[in-house]
C-alpha cells in the first residue's frame, strides 16, 4: 500500500529546519535503504512543508517513522498526517485497473 506523510512547517520552516537538516535527511535515507521511503521533499513556493511517499504494509512504519523524525521530535513540524493513496495509474500503481 502507499501512503502520505504530510508535514506542516508553518511560517520561518526554512529556517528552523536548516540545524536538523542532515539528521533529518539521514533519517529518511535509512527508510530509503529499507525500502520503505519512496519519495520525499519539501513543498515550494512558499517552503513550508513537506510530501513524503512510503510504500509499507501499514500506516503503521508511516507513524513511527514521524515519529522519530528529528524535525518533529525538535518542534520543527508543527503538524503531521499520515493518509492511505490508492494509486491507480502508473508503473507503481497498487490497484491495477482493467477497464
Amino acid at each position: 500500500m502507499h501512503y502520505l506523510l504530510f508535514y506542516e512547517g508553518g511560517e520561518g520552516y526554512e529556517g528552523r529546519r536548516k540545524p536538523f537538516r542532515e539528521a533529518h535527511i539521514g533519517h529518511a535515507r535509512a527508510a530509503a535503504a529499507r525500502g520503505e521511503l519512496v519519495l520525499g521533499g519539501a513543498l515550494a513556493n512558499p517552503a513550508d512543508g513537506a510530501v513524503l511517499l512510503f510504500r509499507a504494509d501499514s500506516p503503521a512504519i508511516v507513524q513511527a517513522f514521524a515519529e522519530a523524525d528529528p524535525y518533529v521530535t525538535n518542534g520543527v513540524v508543527q503538524k503531521w498526517r499520515v493518509r492511505e493513496w490508492t494509486t491507480v495509474v502508473g508503473k507503481d500503481a497498487e490497484v491495477k485497473l482493467t477497464f
